[in-house]
């Protein structure tokens, strides 16, 4: 036998072993759905802060997890999953939801490009809007949209309180959003970059990856109600 294991062998062992203890499981399930700071996280699984930072400390080391300062209250942090580091073990969950309503502070581009995106992937309807809206979507979005075979040209920004519906399943994709619209049970939260403060093509393009392989991920568990998930 081999001795001499490769670095993917070793690294995919150390995903194995991380996985192998429930309370580090039941974190990864949570943050495939969405981000969540240490905070949210220990009030969600019942976990103490100091057991809490044991196993976030682990995930770190098998390069699972990564910590991002958020772009509103800059005291807090957000963890997020890197996806690659599950290769194929990843666990899925499963949400019935009427409609997936999609949010950020303005409604000019990452909530804009997520919607689209998701109307692309799934059966489950999508709807888009913004805690303090724009007077339009970003041109910098409609363009990057119709690039990528997605239209965005009769699009037009909307006030959460306006869209919102009692059963919406809500995904804040801005920590803004996030922490003005305060966590509730349900609500999803991705922490991506704002690109209009870069507004360059490159952070556009990036924030539109981000969105679509989080798209990726979601969509295999939403279901509508009284519909069987067969993921």
């Amino acid at each position: 036998m081999n001795a001499e294991w490769s670095s993917e062998l070793r690294a995919r062992a150390q995903v194995h072993a991380a996985l192998g203890e429930p309370a580090r499981l039941a974190i990864v399930d949570r943050l495939v759905l969405g981000d969540a700071s240490p905070t949210e996280l220990g009030r969600d699984l019942g976990l103490p802060g100091n057991l809490l930072a044991h196993h976030l400390k682990l995930l770190e080391q098998a390069g699972m997890v990564e910590r991002s300062r958020s772009e509103g209250d800059r005291r807090r942090t957000y963890l997020r999953l890197l996806p690659a580091s599950l290769a194929g073990l990843q666990p899925a969950g499963s949400l019935a939801a009427p409609r997936v309503v999609f949010v950020c502070t303005h409604n000019s581009a990452r909530s804009q490009l997520a919607a689209a995106l998701w109307a692309r992937h799934s059966t489950v309807p999508a709807a888009s809007a913004g805690t303090h809206p724009a007077d339009r979507v970003h041109p910098r979005a409609v363009a990057l949209a119709r690039a990528r075979g997605l239209s965005l040209a009769r699009a037009h920004t909307s006030r959460v309180e306006e869209v919102l519906h009692e059963d919406d399943l809500v995904v804040a994709v801005c920590d803004n959003a996030h922490e003005e619209l305060g966590t509730h049970a349900g609500r999803l939260h991705w922490s991506v970059p704002d690109p209009a403060r870069v507004d360059t093509d490159k952070a556009f393009d990036r924030a539109f990856r981000d969105l679509a392989d989080r798209i990726d991920r979601l969509t295999p568990g939403v279901h509508l109600p009284g519909e069987q998930n067969d993921d």
